[in-house]
């Protein structure tokens, strides 16, 4: 299994999933309800298409803290502790 975890794949598993990481973060910010107080998002609130996408909230934290974790996990077999 130590093998795996210095492999070409999973290299490419970790930059999938930091690709990913930040998608999903960009998205869980966009989803949240303090955005619409912003200046630029004024009005958000009372776009129909917003309020879609606002209802995923929850679940993106969700895709996200799992996509965060693997990563993790995957980068840190890959590197080793730094210490």
């Amino acid at each position: 299994m130590d093998a795996f975890f210095h492999s070409a794949i999973a290299a490419w598993i970790i930059f999938i999933l930091s690709i990913t990481n930040i998608i999903l973060g960009l998205l869980v910010f966009l989803s949240c309800r303090c955005v619409p107080g912003y200046k630029f998002a004024h009005g958000l609130m009372q776009n129909k298409s917003y309020l879609k996408f606002y209802k995923f909230h929850g679940y993106l934290w969700l895709i996200f803290l799992i996509s965060v974790l693997i990563h993790g996990i995957f980068a840190l077999n890959f590197m080793g502790v730094p210490w």
